[in-house]
């Protein structure tokens, strides 16, 4: 199995690793969503990571899933793929970190591998 299906699986996770940071050392789990009102600072930004990785998760896995069903390289696909993932991550990793304009320059890679895996099979791209 490519890579790229592997890598909806790591996609899929990442807001949940995330969300581990945000919510570390919190005791209250009988309401974990209004918990996230009372996060501050670094953990109130990675509660915001997590919610973004949730929102860009489901155009990423239908892009993949697409891509490769329209015939486009799987080791093309897997390469834009481990590069979507390097995106997202930086990308968690600058907001916790509080680096505004280097987090939107992350999500714009990732945003941009995200449509070149879209493409692939229309555009006939293969790197590799």
């Amino acid at each position: 199995m490519p890579f790229a299906y592997w890598s909806i699986l790591i996609a899929a996770v990442l807001p949940l690793i995330i969300i581990g940071y945000a919510k570390a050392g919190s005791r209250d789990n009988s309401a974990p969503r209004d918990s996230a009102e009372n996060l501050s600072g670094a953990k109130r930004r990675a509660y915001a990571a997590h919610q973004n990785a949730f929102e860009s998760f489901p155009f990423y896995a239908v892009s993949v899933i697409a891509a490769l069903n329209f015939g486009a390289s799987a080791t093309t696909v897997s390469v834009l793929a481990a590069l979507y993932l390097a995106f997202r991550i930086a990308h968690a990793l600058l907001y916790i970190a509080d680096k505004s304009s280097l987090r939107s320059t992350a999500y714009a890679g990732g945003l941009f591998a995200n449509i070149a895996i879209f493409l692939s099979p229309a555009l006939k791209i293969n790197f590799f």
